[in-house]
């Protein structure tokens, strides 16, 4: 079956867009441009598309005298309550074009550059709501230090030494630090002028990592949030984006609209293991 085009009644010629490929464009960049969708636990059961998946998270095991279990004639009973993470925030971007201006540019230009501002969108959306979710039900991390670099070693100490039904420690080597812009410069002064390594390069924007820790910047932190650390898979943000479907008609009018739908739920779902940090001072 062939796929859709962009528009058989309005674009002319032999460079119609394919929906289908514009939609998958879409989606993939999403992916790719979000931060979050690198964090986020892909560990679910169920279908997004129905509006809710469950997460799961084991207790450690432990040991018992030998004969504890013959002698009672079962074992430690494995219990597992799923976690329900609802994709219950509903979302559009709508937007409207006049048909001179599909005429004019087709409907494949405009809907590929529609597209790039549609994935810059949702991309801030998701991110921003990630991060959020962090700040609200992760662990609020205080220090009396002061310099960028003792701050940071504290805060990742605080996540690798975690100890409770589910965890032994923390390596440092899951574990994903987000910064803000500015304490992301304190950090980069910080390697500038105090590390006297020559593997360090004070023209680099990036450090990438910081005592054996994944790092990253952002500026979809909340407002005065200088720092996030948690590891991979602590927050859940299972989404659903709709493809897009042909440019309608707007009643008693020349103008079409461009619709783009999306669902998406957040959560945390381990929050022992997210930290903040939100010192404005710092």
């Amino acid at each position: 079956m062939a796929r859709t085009k962009a528009i058989s009644l309005i674009q002319s010629g032999s460079t119609k867009v394919e929906l289908s490929e514009l939609s998958g464009l879409v989606i993939q960049n999403i992916q790719k441009e979000t931060l979050s969708s690198g964090l986020k636990s892909q560990s679910y059961t169920g279908n997004p598309a129905s509006g809710s998946v469950e997460y799961r998270r084991f207790k450690n095991s432990a040991s018992q005298e030998y004969g504890t279990a013959r002698a009672a004639g079962k074992g430690t009973a494995l219990t597992v309550p799923p976690t329900t993470v609802n994709l219950n925030t509903h979302r559009e971007i709508v937007e409207e074009a006049a048909k001179f201006d599909l005429d004019t540019f087709g409907v494949g230009n405009i809907m590929a550059r529609r597209a790039d501002n549609h994935v810059d969108t949702v991309a801030a959306e998701f991110d921003t709501a990630f991060f959020q979710a962090g700040f609200t039900e992760g662990t609020a991390f205080t220090t009396s230090e002061t310099d960028a670099g003792k701050i940071t070693e504290a805060l990742i100490q605080s996540l690798e030494t975690v100890k409770n039904d589910y965890v032994r420690g923390v390596p440092r080597n899951i574990m994903r630090l987000i910064l803000s812009p500015n304490f992301y410069g304190n950090m980069r002064d910080y390697l500038d002028k105090t590390v006297h390594n020559a593997n360090v390069d004070t023209a680099a924007e990036d450090f990438t990592t910081f005592h054996g820790v994944r790092v990253y910047s952002s500026v979809f932190l909340p407002t005065d949030a200088k720092a996030i650390i948690m590891i991979e898979g602590a927050i859940a943000q299972p989404a659903v984006i709709y493809p897009y479907k042909d440019p309608e008609k707007i009643p008693l009018s020349n103008d079409y609209g461009i619709s783009m739908f999306y669902d998406y739920g957040t959560k945390v779902l381990t929050p022992d293991l997210v930290f903040t940090y939100s010192n404005p001072s710092a």
